[in-house]
């Protein structure tokens, strides 16, 4: 069945993008879009009833409960019961149901008191506000509410696949085995096309990233917080829109202990697999971007306010796609954060494809063969700034208490040399490591990446790849 809503969404983004970036960007974009979409072969394997049955079996003992917040304003009868059936049907039975109704028609109340009266059951709990305060503010007021040892945030026009508390519960219950509670959960998510009926455009996460998430908010959900730290933090309405965004990097910055080189990321948790379906509809964030430009300035704020609170000499600028930003350190990343130990950049071959730069633990090339005015699809990674394995010594920057590590790896002393990079009047000087004369392959260069970037991130700091730093070779 076509797409159509998902086709308008295009042709929406299509124009802002033209607007905002002009047509030369705009023809990459489309075509990276265009390839995106014919390899895209997504489809939702829902849990069977035999497996739900085994997770229920499983896991009527474990003591965790989950309150699942959720802010409701004149939600259309049909999204909310679906919204409500999806959280009825989890797979792990201890959970409550918080919606809390800011709007100005009976309506949503009348459908919440008909299902409970249905049902009959008491876990969903509806709470009328006086008004309407905004989301930060009214989502608080169902966090208060919470009597859960996790929160979680659930939209009211979205809806979780039947094993979604099973996984948090199970997530939970795993990491205190291993003497640790997580602080923060997420996991990876899709759209639902209401027009077609079907479920699209999986976002596949990855474990939490520093620097990516100082680059967009690619948490987003399914998210769930430890009670006493979210009742702690709660929402803030001056990031209304961003709210989420908000939240998690106050989240992070509450794991920054003081005189801690890096946050304590152990006890934030990646569950990779889809547990959330955003609902694809014309006046949704998910379908059009455009809808809520203010939020994307609420998160550019939010994480000006981050950087602040760290102290960071920094300013946070807006990229070319919506949502997504661009933190330019004074004088530099490596001057301004301690943490970091090593930066590096993407390196092209002759076409204009990556071929080496970033790599992951097991030495693969991050992005390797993307022309170079791709930027890696709808979540756009390929051009963001973000933390990995190793960065390819031939394009990167060591902190000078680490020169000796890298003479330790290397055989020889770190210097640096100048390079230009760029073209017309983008052009412009930088300075990387300096390995001229170094009698190596491609494989060899790989290697002692490799072994440099483990010796780094053994020593307690973080190697961060920048794509804005390329170099043809």
């Amino acid at each position: 069945m076509e797409n159509r809503i998902l086709k308008l969404d295009n042709a929406r983004k299509t124009i802002n993008y033209l607007k905002k970036n002009g047509p030369v960007n705009t023809l990459w974009a489309m075509a990276e879009r265009v390839k995106a979409e014919r390899e895209d072969a997504y489809r939702y394997s829902a849990p069977a009833k035999e497996e739900l049955s085994g997770q229920r079996e499983e896991s009527k003992d474990w003591p965790y409960l989950f309150s699942i917040v959720t802010p409701a304003y004149e939600t259309k009868e049909e999204h909310l019961r679906e919204m409500i059936a999806s959280v009825r049907a989890q797979s792990y039975e201890r959970w409550e149901l918080i919606i809390v109704d800011a709007g100005e028609s009976d309506a949503v109340e009348r459908a919440v008191r008909q299902i409970i009266l249905e049902t009959g059951d008491l876990r969903i709990r509806y709470s009328r506000l006086s008004g309407n305060r905004g989301i930060a503010e009214n989502t608080n007021a169902g966090i208060e509410q919470a009597k859960g040892n996790y929160i979680a945030l659930l939209d009211h026009d979205d809806f979780i696949t039947p094993d979604a508390l099973y996984y948090m519960a199970f997530y939970v219950r795993n990491a205190e085995q291993e003497g640790r509670a997580p602080a923060l959960l997420y996991s990876d998510e899709d759209k639902y096309d209401e027009e077609a009926k079907t479920l699209v455009n999986a976002h596949k996460k990855q474990k939490f990233n520093l620097d990516l998430i100082l680059s967009n908010n690619y948490i987003c959900h399914f998210l769930a917080v430890e009670a006493k730290l979210m009742k702690k933090l709660k929402l803030r309405g001056d990031y209304d829109g961003a709210q989420d965004y908000d939240l998690v990097l106050r989240v992070v910055d509450s794991l920054w202990q003081d005189g801690a080189l890096i946050p304590e990321v152990t006890r934030i948790c990646h569950i990779p697999r889809v547990l959330y379906h955003w609902r694809s509809h014309p006046d949704s964030t998910a379908s059009n971007t455009a809808s809520k430009t203010y939020a994307y300035e609420a998160g550019r704020r939010a994480l000006a306010d981050f950087c602040a609170g760290r102290g960071f000499a920094a300013q946070v600028e807006h990229s070319l796609h919506l949502g997504f930003y661009r933190i330019v350190y004074e004088p530099d990343l490596l001057s301004v954060r301690r943490e970091v130990g090593v930066t590096g950049g993407r390196i092209l071959d002759r076409r204009g494809r990556i071929f080496a730069g970033a790599y992951d633990e097991s030495g693969g090339c991050l992005f390797q063969g993307l022309p170079m005015h791709f930027t890696g699809g709808s979540t756009h990674k390929a051009v963001l700034v973000q933390d990995c394995a190793a960065v390819d010594i031939r394009c990167m920057r060591v902190r000078e208490e680490l020169w000796p590590l890298f003479r330790l790896v290397t055989g020889r002393a770190y210097r640096e040399r100048n390079i230009r990079v760029g073209a017309g009047r983008e052009k412009k000087e930088i300075r990387v490591a300096d390995v001229t004369g170094l009698s190596c392959d491609e494989a060899g260069y790989r290697k002692l990446s490799m072994a440099f970037g483990e010796a780094v991130r053994s020593a307690g700091y973080l190697v961060v790849w920048d794509p804005a730093l390329t170099v043809r070779m």
